[in-house]
């Protein structure tokens, strides 16, 4: 059995990977999906201050008090910044790496850094515009998403903190030395932003590359086959 532990995307929340629950655990896999401070049912708590450093705080507080050791953390999105810094403070505790379409930086970089000059202007735009000047709305889901999940999703998706995406990572060097996978979403939409963390580990050592038929959300809307493809990767570790 492994233990996964989930750093989630913007907007999101752990309520996104209910549906990977009882997939996981009929494979004899635990989840955590802790939420970060400002979102989902921690959305009471958003502030101005709240930020990139604040999210993998969130994360590293959870490895502490639940005692975790030997688990598979997973990166989604977003969350590949939380999950890099995590992985590199907390190495000790990790036995694998998972950065599902997800941001990988180096150190000194933030998620804004990854970005386009465009969409980065878009975002602080909308910032200002719609967000009081500290949070960004919500992108909409994949054009695939189905009507259902539109449903279930629209309404818990809540604003991100803008520093989460200004604040840099400080890395130390110790994530390059864990096992690491990318799972590469191949249902891409344009402008893909993560088709540059994909050509990296493809063209790297160290990385295991391996592609879903999805886009960007697969444990909203192909949940089956995120599961076997955890599962795949727990077994063969």
């Amino acid at each position: 059995m492994a233990t996964f532990l989930v750093a989630h995307g913007a907007w999101s929340a752990a309520w996104a990977w209910k549906k990977m629950r009882p997939r996981l655990r009929e494979r004899g896999h635990e989840l955590l999906t802790p939420t970060y401070t400002g979102l989902g049912e921690r959305a009471h708590l958003a502030r101005p201050e709240v930020g990139l450093n604040t999210h993998i705080e969130d994360l590293l507080a959870v490895l502490a008090m639940e005692d975790l050791r030997e688990l598979i953390l997973v990166g989604h999105s977003y969350g590949g910044m939380v999950a890099t810094s995590v992985a590199d403070r907390a190495a000790e505790r990790i036995a694998q790496l998972v950065y599902l379409d997800a941001f990988v930086p180096r150190d000194g970089q933030s998620l804004f850094d990854l970005q386009s000059t465009e969409v980065r202007a878009s975002m602080r735009e909308a910032a200002r515009r719609a967000g009081e000047g500290w949070r960004i709305p919500p992108n909409p889901p994949p054009p695939d998403t189905s009507p259902e999940d539109i449903v279930w999703v629209t309404p818990r998706r809540f604003m991100h903190p803008l520093k989460a995406f200004e604040q840099v990572v400080r890395l130390g060097g110790a994530v390059d030395r864990l096992p690491r996978t990318y799972i590469y979403c191949t249902r891409s939409s344009p402008g893909d932003v993560f088709g540059q963390f994909a050509h990296r580990a493809r063209s790297e050592p160290g990385w295991r590359y391996l592609e879903i038929d999805a886009s960007h959300n697969p444990h909203i809307t192909v949940p089956d086959a995120l599961a076997a493809m955890l599962d795949a990767i727990a077994t063969s570790a």
